[in-house]
């Protein structure tokens, strides 16, 4: 089995349905719509080597956030169900109301909101308004978000919005943009596939993107033989592998809640890979773009 120490899972998700929200659950596969607890996901994180992973909201609440908060705490301190996993360090990408710059000002003032915070996501593809990055107030909450040092999570980005967080990273200046799921290939359509590739490597032309290897089970149609392969040669050539990190997305897989079944290609192009790629992809990357609020004003 390949050496994945120091591997880092940038996008894992977890969620608890007792408080209510969730509601893009309610057209997921039934084996998503339960409880996910990271007891149901330690061990397997272990088998791959997973040294630090960073949670991802998946509900457009504070709830969502702190409950991620709270979990983080307790998987480092290894007091929760299934133990560390081997897992050393836990970061969150939180929910802010972006919509309202004032409420992220104070947010981002606040250390207890803030703790292990490395960057910000809003559902937008769930959004009914297509224009949500667009808005005047959106955009003064992302030159806030610019301001502290914090990335913007972009999921599935194509092709309800691949263009528009484009133009919201030329338009933001240091504002680090962050394509989940590579934008999400619509494999299995050639002539989408083209256009995708073509606002990719749009995308790349901007310094400020970077993009996540992660989530393409699920993409489109679902991959067929290849294809991992060269959406990553499309993805190495158009950001280099600086700007590259891998992610599970787990617990969304083709098998809901295996690792496996999400990550196993993924894994395997990235070790088919040469130095320093296979370590910019493994944990390098996420070292620069994923940095806790607390640990950006003390390097000030």
């Amino acid at each position: 089995m390949p050496d994945h120490a120091g591997l880092t899972d940038t996008h894992l998700h977890l969620w608890d349905l007792s408080g209510g929200g969730y509601g893009w659950l309610a057209g997921a596969p039934e084996g998503l719509r339960r409880d996910v607890r990271w007891e149901d996901v330690a061990p397997q994180l272990a088998v791959v080597g997973v040294r630090r992973v960073v949670l991802v909201q998946a509900d457009d609440t504070r709830t969502d956030t702190l409950a991620m908060q709270a979990a983080a705490e307790r998987i480092e301190a290894g007091t929760i169900p299934g133990g560390s996993g081997g897992v050393e360090r836990v970061d969150v990408v939180a929910w802010l109301p972006l919509d309202d710059p004032h409420g992220v000002a104070q947010l981002l003032d606040d250390s207890a909101a803030m703790h292990r915070v490395v960057g910000v996501r809003h559902l937008v593809h769930d959004d009914p308004d297509p224009g949500f990055l667009d808005r005047a107030t959106v955009r003064r909450s992302l030159q806030l978000l610019a301001a502290r040092g914090l990335p913007l999570d972009v999921p599935d980005a194509y092709p309800r919005h691949l263009r528009q967080a484009t133009r919201v990273a030329r338009e933001v200046p240091d504002l680090t943009v962050v394509l989940d799921h590579l934008a999400k290939p619509p494999f299995g359509d050639a002539a989408a596939m083209r256009q995708w590739e073509e606002q990719l490597r749009e995308a790349a032309e901007v310094p400020t993107v970077v993009a996540k290897f992660s989530g393409l089970s699920t993409s489109g149609r679902g991959p067929g033989p290849g294809d991992v392969a060269r959406v990553l040669e499309v993805a190495l050539d158009a950001f280099g592998a600086e700007r590259l990190m891998f992610g599970s997305d787990w617990p969304i897989a083709p098998v809901p809640l295996d690792l496996r079944s999400g990550v196993q290609e993924l894994l395997d192009a990235v070790d088919a890979l040469e130095e320093p790629a296979r370590s910019q992809l493994r944990q390098r990357t996420a070292e620069g773009v994923y940095r806790r609020v607390e640990e950006q004003t003390t390097s000030r």
